[in-house]
């Protein structure tokens, strides 16, 4: 049989179970969402780890929709319809068109997407068919919930035979979602809940309208846990350390001294009837009372087992996030460039992965309701949208951000070497930087534009055939 299969001395404290991923959720699921939500508050590691998501999944301009419409005759691509459907919907991204309250642009809701997952596990995004906005007429908005009002403990009347209630999502036979039990009020808002609790009621809402955003782990999952929840022991007692490294580095700081003599001092906060000396504060002497004494233990603090065990934890949270130790502790240290530069390559499929578990989920839903509505209100006129919907839906195409190099030089000269051997192409190298080739090609016409307009010819040194330039 398998080793870790044996039950003996060694594993008797080896406590599992053989429940599913929900019934392992169920009952745990608002400790943990709490919890990482304090260490949020409280330690620096999983609001770095938020940040690591928001910059590396989304990045400082979102994921840019790409339109790649065929004409219909003749070849290439419809750069009218292409340009107009692009500059509508970046138009309806804005926050006062895009958000039922008017506070957050797409960008927002992306960045939401990519963090939330972090602490609070998952994240539900209402779809509202009504056009807000002084000069919007698209009726569609985005409504952002809180996982907190899903409620967990939900069950009511099912919408079919055969199907089910799974912590305040209704599922059919296969599983999939059919209705959604939003609560109207956060049930931690006491603002409103404890002044009301009529307010707080359930909505049954539609999965339709709904995008319930989280990165499963296991086969039949309905909810989302937060990422930090394999590490949040670790963090939890790194803090702890830290705190009594602190403590004990304070008080070996603040040792002065005592004065003693046979009677102790007979006036003010130090005599008979004062305190006990519990406390040390820096640059105080203090008295003590006739036949008392002060044993202090030897403080070298911070010690060398500080540091030691501060990265042994903090490697521990790195593996069981998904990240690299140099990313989410700042801590390049004992990196070299080949090492750094390896631990960059894996946080980049890591990304990868994630950017495009969001475009499924966020983006292309979205976009398949807004383009028909945008088509219907007018504000993108297609002649032939009725006709042939797929011709255009089937023609987004979403381009995550990219990331520079650890030696951009180098990096360039093996793109160069590899396109002119035939093993990749310029398509994929724009790809791989975050952008198309095809918006290179724009920029590029647009820079020749430019020259000519005002007259200026910009001459870029030449290159050697491995990329370098010329000496000379």
């Amino acid at each position: 049989g398998y080793e870790g299969a044996v039950a003996d001395r060694l594993t008797a404290d080896w406590l599992t179970s053989g429940t599913s991923a929900d019934a392992e959720i169920q009952g745990s699921l608002p400790r943990l969402r709490n919890r990482a939500r304090s260490m949020g508050r409280d330690t620096p590691y999983v609001p770095q780890l938020k940040r690591l998501c928001r910059d590396n999944i989304v990045g400082p301009a979102g994921i840019q929709l790409q339109m790649q419409v065929q004409r219909l005759r003749g070849g290439g691509l419809d750069e009218a319809a292409n340009s107009m459907i692009e500059r509508a919907w970046r138009r309806w991204g804005r926050q006062d068109s895009c958000d039922v309250a008017g506070l957050r642009s797409f960008l927002d809701f992306e960045w939401m997407a990519a963090m939330e997952p972090v602490d609070s596990g998952e994240l539900l995004i209402r779809i509202v068919r009504r056009a807000f906005g002084a000069t919007n007429r698209i009726p569609l908005a985005l409504e952002v919930i809180e996982s907190d009002q899903l409620d967990l403990n939900y069950v009511g009347p099912l919408k079919a035979p055969g199907n089910r209630w799974r912590m305040g999502i209704e599922i059919d036979e296969w599983g999939r979602p059919q209705t959604y039990a939003i609560l109207t009020a956060h049930p931690g808002d006491y603002l409103t809940s404890g002044n009301n609790p009529g307010q707080r009621r359930v909505e049954r809402v539609p999965a339709a309208d709904m995008i319930h955003h989280f990165f499963p782990t296991r086969v039949g999952q309905s909810r989302g846990v937060p990422l930090v929840a394999p590490v949040m022991s670790d963090a939890h007692q790194l803090d702890g350390y830290e705190k009594a490294a602190t403590i004990r580095a304070r008080a070996a700081a603040s040792q002065m001294g005592f004065i003693t003599n046979g009677e102790g001092e007979l006036t003010g906060d130090g005599g008979v009837d004062g305190e006990r000396v519990t406390d040390f504060e820096p640059g105080v002497f203090k008295y003590l009372r006739p036949g008392e004494s002060v044993e202090i233990p030897q403080m070298n603090a911070p010690d060398s087992q500080l540091e030691m065990f501060v990265r042994q934890k903090t490697r521990r949270m790195a593996a069981g996030t998904g990240v690299s130790y140099a990313s989410l502790t700042r801590d390049a240290s004992q990196a070299s460039y080949s090492s750094q530069r390896q631990e960059y390559l894996q946080d980049q499929d890591a990304w990868a992965v994630l950017q495009t578990q969001l475009i499924q989920r966020l983006h292309e839903r979205v976009f398949r309701e807004w383009l028909p509505l945008a088509v219907l209100s007018g504000a993108v006129p297609l002649a032939d949208f009725e006709l042939r919907p797929d011709r255009y839906l089937d023609a987004a195409q979403w381009q995550p951000r990219g990331w520079a190099w650890v030696d951009p030089k180098k990096e360039a000269e093996a793109n160069v070497i590899s396109e002119g051997a035939g093993y990749t192409s310029k398509i994929r190298i724009c790809t791989a930087l975050g952008t198309t080739y095809e918006q290179v090609l724009k920029d590029k016409q647009a820079e020749r534009q430019l020259e000519n307009q005002y007259g200026v010819t910009v001459t870029l040194p030449e290159l050697t055939q491995q990329g370098g330039p010329q000496d000379g």
